[in-house]
């Protein structure tokens, strides 16, 4: 038998080592008549003196948890009533969360895993898995990789910059650390209201102060409040969906400009637009003054990867640069040479046409269903671009309840109070559908419409 114990705090060893035995015996991980380590064996396991180990045994040998045997050895005793009377009154206090199980998972994350060009991706990663790049990447990301990004966003989405202005990370909140450090905790941060929760919880964890700013129809409003920094997603507000036009977007660098603060755009799922012509980014029309660039690899290819990045004004990369200089490269070597390879070949232009093809007939089978399934009183909102939606529920069904009606009959859609800070005035929920098959959208739709259509839970 091996015990595997930690120390831990300023208990004495002897104790700590009595209590996880004997939490093991209640529990039943160590069961009658099994047979203990001797004291020699366990105090060679834990480094610790045999005398030490006699405490802990002599101690448990006296409350009744274990017995003796002359020249065999220590042994668990059997299970007496009053224990297990204990340990069943200790489980039944406890509140056992309810599990479903979910057949169509709505998640706004999720992407299509089929269509991911994946025997080509193995080849890649043949080719750079060798002995050279084994090493550690330079802590902003590969040259190489850094080279194709700026190439990439320059064509599409407009950004003219040098390489040195990438910076390559491992997500939007491993980079949005790297700027509250830079920045320090004094800085306030304007956040979209509502807005991306995981970035309210990512700068509070740092120590800035936020400042919910509102969003209407245009998307966030020009902030009132002194801020140093706006975070802001205008190709595809989160959650709520609405593209920022462009007389919005001057008048935000109109108040960057005049307020001397940083605009962090959040350009997360630019690539798929479905309505209407393509905006420029807040980016192409400052041209790297005060905005600082975001984009991921996420949503265009898949989110393990784990490969996003930021792109900095030029007046800011020397000094983050000495900022950083201790640091070391938070994502994968290997993956770094492959992403890079896959954008120079031209693979990563031709998957992406090939994924908003795939995502738009997706998008298109989610509303018709909506439309067959539910009556006018559901209203869907944010269907302009981006890989979710948000369908506005109607005044007799409450959000909770909605999510708990799809839960019972396997379905899984998410809350949009979460992205709030100062509540909402609307019940609505969050439907992505990236990661569903057009089979599974209209199932899921039609079957979401049986428990939602007929409830009056609110």
């Amino acid at each position: 038998m091996e015990l595997s114990i930690s120390f831990t705090g300023d208990t004495s060893k002897y104790v700590q080592i009595y209590e996880e035995i004997k939490q093991a015996i209640l529990r039943k991980k160590l069961l009658a008549h099994e047979q203990l380590p001797s004291k020699r064996t366990l105090a060679k396991t834990l480094d610790v003196s045999i005398h030490t180990i006699k405490e802990a045994y002599e101690q448990l040998l006296a409350e009744g948890y274990i017995y003796s045997k002359e020249r065999s050895g220590y042994f668990i005793a059997p299970f007496e009533f009053e224990w297990g009377q204990q340990l069943k009154q200790q489980i039944s206090t406890a509140t056992t969360p309810l599990t479903y199980t979910i057949k169509f998972d709505f998640h706004n994350g999720h992407v299509d895993k089929e269509a991911f060009p994946i025997s080509i991706w193995h080849k890649l990663l043949k080719k750079h898995f060798n002995v050279d790049n084994l090493t550690t990447s330079p802590w902003q990301g590969e040259t190489i990789l850094r080279t194709e990004i700026a190439r990439y966003v320059e064509r599409s989405r407009g950004v003219a910059c040098e390489a040195s202005q990438v910076f390559v990370y491992s997500g939007t909140q491993s980079q949005l650390q790297a700027l509250c450090h830079f920045f320090g905790p004094k800085t306030h941060v304007g956040l979209e209201e509502p807005g991306f929760k995981r970035v309210r919880a990512t700068l509070q964890q740092c120590g800035l102060t936020t400042h919910a700013i509102p969003v209407d129809n245009l998307g966030v409003t020009i902030p009132k409040e002194s801020i140093h920094m706006l975070y802001t997603t205008p190709a595809h507000q989160f959650p709520l969906g609405m593209v920022m036009p462009v007389e919005r977007r001057a008048e935000l660098l109109q108040w960057a400009t005049s307020e001397k603060a940083y605009i962090i755009e959040d350009d997360y799922d630019s690539e798929f637009r479905y309505k209407g012509l393509p905006i420029p980014s807040l980016t192409k029309m400052d041209q790297l003054q005060r905005v600082i660039y975001f984009g991921t690899f996420s949503k265009t290819l898949i989110p393990s990867l784990r490969i996003s990045y930021m792109i900095l004004p030029k007046s800011l990369v020397e000094e983050f640069m000495l900022f950083n200089q201790e640091q070391k490269s938070v994502v994968s070597k290997i993956d770094q040479f492959v992403l890079a390879d896959f954008i120079a070949q031209g693979l990563f232009d031709k998957h992406l046409a090939k994924m908003r093809t795939i995502y738009r007939k997706k998008q298109q089978a989610l509303l018709a269903a909506i439309n067959v399934n539910f009556s006018k009183e559901f209203e869907v909102i944010g269907e302009k671009s981006g890989l979710h939606i948000v369908m506005k529920l109607p005044k007799r069904l409450a959000e909770q309840d909605a999510i708990r009606l799809a839960q019972e009959v396997g379905i899984k859609v998410y809350p949009c109070l979460t992205s709030y800070q100062q509540g909402s005035k609307h019940a609505m929920v969050i439907m992505g559908y990236g990661g569903l098959t057009l089979e599974q959208i209209n199932e899921g739709i039609a079957l979401l419409a049986t428990v939602w259509s007929s409830s009056t839970t609110a």
